[in-house]
């Protein structure tokens, strides 16, 4: 029989173990949680993937896919590099998990996001950094980061071909792979095969700018096991990122592909080289080497869904390619989504972190996890309406929306005229002399002054809001002095307002100090990303929609043609999609110019150009149609009320010729 001494003791010792074994069972609940959903499969709660697997102890791992092509003629077939980041837990239980696909040629030369990151490697040639929250967020809830560079790029053979079909197969093999339907092996020559036995065979892509744009020429091929593409400001057709109608945006494809290529295709590439060079002439003629980057052409091949997002105000990858993308997707019942901002060329997650992720998440869950999350049943626009103030649709372009007919007027003054339902006097026409030093910004800061450079025709002052939802056109019919004319139709809400200054260096952010977290981390691969806000500025009025084109190019694509001077000639521009509200008190402008420096080249004569109002209409989507349309008499809204921001420069073509 123990003493009473010892049995005190024996009391506190067993109160001690006790409270030890509380503490522990604290401490290796989340372990022990995560080994029990690895066996079981992944968690989801509230319609959401939970994070059941550890990041730190994620496969990482590279493998090199056979593409099939030979496009830098060594008489090998190119492989390009694999990086891949996958939880490990899922395996060791026999379970297979979905990929999420980054394909980009960025990931050594330049970097992703708004902090330029770069790919890093350990001693065995497995990756460190993986760049941008894919990884650290979506690994620990059940997904495969699968980050593949294009073919000529980093640690791939082969080059880069600008879009075309060595870029889309780059991203296409990987799928194949991942479906053992391609090739994998251990090293960029040589190397043991290696199989994909870890995957499920469901693939989601995603990617700003290049990377989005590869997302939609995969899909445009329809490849077996590609289910859902979120295309971030993203190139639907090659040919219109370098000319609008036949009017040139900026210097060749040939400096881009410059620009990514390794240095080892640089030592390879002369010929793929001169094949783009060959094949994109500057004429604005559209030829073989643009069909063959043309993916709008294949929307009937989509079967994956599509969440597109895209900046209202990018021009870089202006939104001509959203609108026709989506056009040709929507003609075919693609389930789709849409996110349109204020922004530039700005990926979501930095204006709109907090919604994007989770948002982003449950897309991914119900189209690769197969969670009944209802997202496929929610609005199908969300729209930044204000800086920062989003409003939904059922679906886009708004309900209710008719393309509705305006026609141009003159007035007493030359120079200006008028914009409504009234139709011009036959012979009527206002005339402008292209200046090739002055853009948009300028013109529309002179909307209601006589300038030679350009014409303005705006309605009256707006007696409510008018919606403009989609893309227009204007039908003009021109003659010119010369024998070639470049021709730019904008549209501008006449009015103050407090933007996102998307002409500035964030394009309508600001880079903070402080940062926040979005999944896991590791010493090489952090989670934690520098915080954004919205940069603002105060103006008089809001360019919102563009159109350029080559009048030598009124009959066809296929071939311009020299200009007879004083010839009438008659073309329809087409105007960039765009939701814009113009407030009631505002006014609507459609200004008429020639050279829109920055935002396209001029063309070799300068010519003054004259315009047929009776012979031109300009056509918009107005949400209520003609209805919409109501004007009050009573004096200008005012623009000059607040402190403006000095107008921007224009854009130069060297900034604008990096997709990033």
């Amino acid at each position: 029989m123990l003493s009473h001494t010892r049995a005190a003791r024996f009391q506190w010792i067993t109160v001690v173990l006790a409270v030890i074994a509380a503490m522990a069972a604290v401490l290796i609940a989340p372990t022990a949680a995560r080994a029990d959903s690895a066996a079981r499969g992944g968690t989801v709660r509230h319609g959401l993937s939970q994070p059941d697997y550890s990041y730190a102890d994620a496969v990482r791992e590279a493998v090199w896919v056979d593409t099939g092509l030979d496009g830098d003629g060594d008489g090998r077939t190119d492989r390009v590099a694999v990086d891949i980041v996958r939880p490990s837990e899922p395996a060791k239980a026999g379970r297979k998990v979905p990929v999420i696909m980054d394909a980009s040629p960025y990931y050594s030369c330049c970097g992703r996001g708004n902090e330029s990151q770069v790919k890093t490697y350990d001693a065995s040639g497995n990756i460190v950094q993986a760049p941008l929250f894919y990884d650290n967020y979506f690994v620990p809830r059940g997904y495969a980061s699968v980050l593949v560079d294009l073919a000529g790029t980093n640690r791939s053979d082969g080059c880069v071909d600008v879009g075309g079909p060595s870029d889309v197969q780059s991203a296409k093999a990987v799928i194949d792979w991942l479906n053992g339907r391609a090739h994998g092996w251990s090293a960029r020559s040589g190397g043991h095969a290696v199989a994909a036995s870890w995957a499920n065979g469901s693939v989601g892509m995603i990617g700003k700018s290049w990377d989005g744009t590869i997302a939609n020429g995969v899909a445009a091929t329809g490849v077996r096991g590609l289910k859902t593409i979120v295309p971030i400001s993203a190139i639907s057709s090659w040919y219109d990122y370098y000319f609008h109608q036949g009017a040139p945006l900026q210097d060749g494809p040939e400096w881009l592909s410059d620009y990514v290529e390794s240095d080892g295709a640089h030592a390879h590439c002369a010929a793929e080289q001169q094949k783009i060079i060959d094949g994109s002439p500057r004429t604005g003629d559209w030829t073989p080497f643009w069909t063959a980057r043309d993916y709008v052409k294949d929307a009937a091949k989509v079967k994956a869904s599509v969440f597109a997002v895209q900046g209202m105000q990018d021009l870089n990858v202006r939104t001509k390619h959203f609108g026709q993308w989506w056009t040709a997707l929507s003609a075919q019942g693609v389930e789709r989504k849409v996110w349109l901002s204020q922004t530039g060329h700005v990926d979501p997650f930095d204006y709109r972190r907090t919604a994007w992720v989770p948002t982003l998440q449950r897309w991914f869950d119900h189209y690769l996890l197969g969670v009944d999350n209802g997202i496929q049943r929610e609005p199908m626009a969300d729209i930044e309406r204000g800086v920062d103030h989003w409003t939904t649709d059922r679906v886009w372009p708004a309900p209710g929306t008719r393309t509705t007919a305006l026609n141009l007027g003159p007035t007493a003054t030359d120079g200006l005229g008028t914009l409504g339902t009234k139709h011009a006097r036959s012979g009527a026409t206002e005339s402008f002399t292209d200046d090739p030093s002055l853009w948009e910004e300028d013109w529309a800061a002179a909307a209601d002054a006589a300038t030679p450079a350009k014409t303005a025709f705006t309605t009256g002052v707006l007696a409510k809001d008018l919606r403009l939802s989609g893309g227009g056109t204007f039908t003009v019919t021109a003659t010119s002095s010369t024998t070639s004319a470049h021709l730019s139709a904008v549209l501008v809400d006449l009015g103050p307002a407090t933007i996102r200054n998307y002409n500035g260096n964030g394009e309508g952010i600001t880079t903070g100090t402080t940062r926040s977290c979005y999944g896991e981390s590791t010493a090489g691969d952090s989670a934690c990303f520098l915080d954004t806000s919205a940069d603002t500025t105060t103006v008089d009025h809001t360019v919102f929609s563009r159109g350029w084109a080559d009048l030598g190019h009124y009959a066809s694509l296929a071939h311009g043609v020299p200009l007879v001077p004083g010839k009438p000639y008659t073309m329809t521009i087409q105007l960039a999609a765009t939701d814009h509200v113009v407030p009631a008190g505002h006014r609507l402008a459609l200004i008429v110019a020639g050279t829109d420096n920055g935002l396209i080249l001029p063309p070799d004569t300068t010519p003054k150009v004259t315009v047929d109002l009776s012979h031109s209409v300009l056509r918009l989507p107005l949400v209520g149609g003609y209805g919409a349309l109501s004007t009050r008499p009573g004096a200008l809204a005012p623009r000059t009320s607040v402190a403006l921001t000095p107008p921007a420069p224009a854009p130069s073509f060297t900034s604008a010729a990096r997709l990033g």
